[in-house]
């Protein structure tokens, strides 16, 4: 599992064409203490948190009933969650990359 959030990290980074180095300004650690986390690490969730804000991302605790669902929704390339027609005046229009998680639990906050 650690392993697994590790991977995610790196593979994060590389999507962001970010170097280890690039670390340093986006979230104040330095390479080799990035280097150790991603390769080997067990960051606090506290770091966790950080890298993720740092790497334009939030961590989310998914529960498994609904995993298949969330990257169901990743994986899908969707235009628009409303349809592929035109936006009535005055609605707004919310586009998947906007918000994947709008209705995924069956929350209505």
């Amino acid at each position: 599992m650690i392993s697994s959030l590790l991977e995610q990290l790196k593979n994060r980074r590389l999507a962001l064409g970010l170097k280890q180095s690039d670390m340093m300004l986006r979230v104040g650690v330095s390479r080799q203490q990035y280097q150790r986390l991603e390769s080997k690490g067990n960051p606090r969730l506290d770091t966790l948190e950080l890298l993720a804000k740092g790497l334009n991302s939030q961590l989310m605790l998914i529960p498994k009933e609904k995993l298949a669902a969330v990257r169901a929704v990743l994986e899908r390339e969707a235009p628009d969650v409303e349809g592929a027609g035109a936006a009535s005046p005055g609605k707004k229009t919310t586009r998947l990359s906007d918000d994947p998680w709008q209705d995924l639990l069956g929350d209505d906050l």
